[in-house]
């Protein structure tokens, strides 16, 4: 299961299409408002006890100052994801995309390109298939259909 939570309801449409990836290829998903800022008892929460619901990847999206994938990651013994969301009061996306990049040593989150959720949630699909055959086929499947749309692409210019 992946755990997808995010800083608040406004970073839903960016966070959507990680739920549409996972929900594609057969993966279960529990999401959620977590604020690092808003709800700090909710965040340390989540943080040290997502593992003990079933989730075992966390992707984590924030806009602004972007702190909630790093907070979860320093309380988690899971995979983070980092979301970076351009937010209406970001500094187009930059802030976001470096409070997620530029973590201390030991601490590390997987970011994601700036409203990158789709990504995130392939890249959280592969970590479970690394050890899921069934999900690795999906996964496989899926590519395919990628290379697939690109090849049609590709040949309806030569009409």
């Amino acid at each position: 299961m992946v755990g997808i939570i995010m800083g608040s309801t406004s970073d839903m449409p960016v966070m959507q299409s990680a739920i549409d990836v996972l929900k594609q290829l057969g993966i279960e998903t529990e999401v959620d408002i977590v604020s690092a800022h808003r709800t700090p008892d909710k965040l340390f929460d989540y943080g040290k006890n997502a593992h003990e619901r079933g989730i075992q990847v966390i992707i984590a999206g924030a806009g602004g100052a972007a702190h909630l994938p790093g907070m979860i990651a320093s309380l988690s013994p899971l995979p983070v994801i980092g979301v970076p969301v351009k937010s209406r009061n970001s500094i187009d996306g930059w802030d976001s995309v470096l409070s997620i990049l530029q973590m201390p040593g030991g601490v590390p989150v997987a970011t994601v390109a700036l409203d990158g959720a789709q990504n995130a949630g392939i890249l959280a699909a592969q970590i479970l298939g690394a050890s899921d055959k069934g999900i690795r086929d999906r996964i496989l499947t899926y590519k395919e259909g990628l290379k697939e749309k690109v090849i049609a692409g590709a040949a309806s210019l030569k009409k």
